[in-house]
């Protein structure tokens, strides 16, 4: 527990250090900040899930492993979005209601399908891997029609005396400054989480939890950490879109690369305990598909939804921790969850979603 409080501070410098840096880059290179949010700040962000994962697949800790990546998959959307929502309220960009978040469900849903059987084997492993390849190849091919409308763009009003070039190539020249920061950002907080985690696995063992749920909470908030720093800072900053893509971004990244390279690295194939196929694992897919309709009304993310994601998070771990502790009130808080509280979200996201096409038909009548 000694590592707790340096790990804190590493993770708040990190954090100021990779999205000051991030969204810089973001305009020296002609790159939008969405981008930016979804492959280097979300990759960067996600490395301690792929260094916890891999070192646990290897070493034959699979509960460890898969736990880390659906408890953070869950813990990014119902807690990061959460509280960065209560922070200022998320303005969703449309490419990530049209493509990142549809993407984000159907690989959630993969995963689902691909673990039926009771594990991830080799195979399934290259196949994530090689979606992650096809899909950093889209955005890269995006980002360049973005980057060549812009300059055409700025080329226009350079010719209409609006600017001059020198002022175009302003942020160009301290490019590489803004890669240090991210670098060094991005080293911190891997730093400082792995701290956190050390010593919340310590804790969390001396208490005799089981590693599943020792990878569903401590350790998949921990890994978590980076995230919840960066897109904290981000939404304060105003940099939303870093915010947003950053957790799409990051559950994208955790389940197709992290995931793909520890079933692929594994020396046996990665066995799904039946609990986390049962439970853990429809809650993640949920989780995804309640985005939708989230994100699509009105195109943000507002603070009592926020409120909403972070109440769901509170419920799902208290579950977890009154199962592991085979409490009495177990049963009854699963009545009143399954039974009340989640019929009654769907019916609220289905109510939002059908008077926001409502009101969109009738505008365009």
């Amino acid at each position: 527990m000694l590592w707790f409080i340096p790990g804190l501070i590493a993770l708040i410098l990190g954090a100021e250090l990779l999205v000051r840096g991030a969204s810089k880059l973001a305009l020296s290179l002609g790159i939008s900040p969405l981008v930016v949010g979804l492959t280097v700040v979300a990759f960067g962000t996600s490395s301690p899930e792929l260094a916890v994962s891999v070192q646990s697949a290897w070493s034959g800790r699979v509960d460890i492993a898969l736990g880390n990546v659906v408890g953070s998959n869950i813990f990014n959307v119902l807690f990061i979005l959460g509280i960065s929502a209560l922070i200022a309220p998320l303005v969703v960009h449309r490419q990530l209601i049209r493509q990142e978040v549809p993407i984000m469900i159907a690989v959630s849903l993969l995963l689902w399908v691909l673990v039926a059987d009771g594990g991830l084997n080799r195979l399934d492993g290259l196949i994530f891997v090689a979606l992650l390849l096809g899909y950093n190849v889209v955005l890269i091919r995006q980002s360049r029609r973005e980057t060549a409308a812009m300059n055409a763009e700025q080329a226009e009003i350079e010719e209409n005396g609006a600017t001059t070039p020198k002022e175009a190539q302003t942020w160009d020249r301290h490019w590489v400054v803004q890669a240090l920061l991210v670098l060094g950002g991005l080293f911190l907080l891997v730093a400082g989480s792995n701290w956190l985690v050390d010593a919340a696995v310590t804790l969390a063992r001396q208490l005799g939890m089981s590693e599943l749920v020792v990878g569903l909470t401590i350790v998949a908030a921990g890994t978590s950490l980076p995230e919840v720093a960066t897109s904290i800072m981000a939404a304060a900053r105003g940099q939303r879109d870093i915010a947003v893509g950053n957790v799409v971004g990051s559950n994208l990244f955790n389940i197709l690369a992290v995931l793909g390279i520890s079933a692929s690295v594994a020396p046996g194939d990665l066995v799904v305990a039946p609990s986390l196929l049962a439970f853990d694992l429809p809650v993640m897919v949920a989780v995804a598909v309640a985005c939708l309709p989230i994100f699509f009304t009105g195109h943000l993310i507002a603070r009592w939804e926020g409120a909403l994601f972070l109440a769901y998070y509170a419920a799902y771990t208290s579950y977890l921790i009154l199962d592991a502790a085979g409490h009495a009130a177990q049963a009854g808080f699963s009545v009143v969850m399954g039974g009340f509280v989640l019929p009654l979200t769907v019916v609220t996201l289905l109510v939002f979603t059908w008077r926001h096409w409502h009101d969109q038909s009738g505008r365009a009548g």
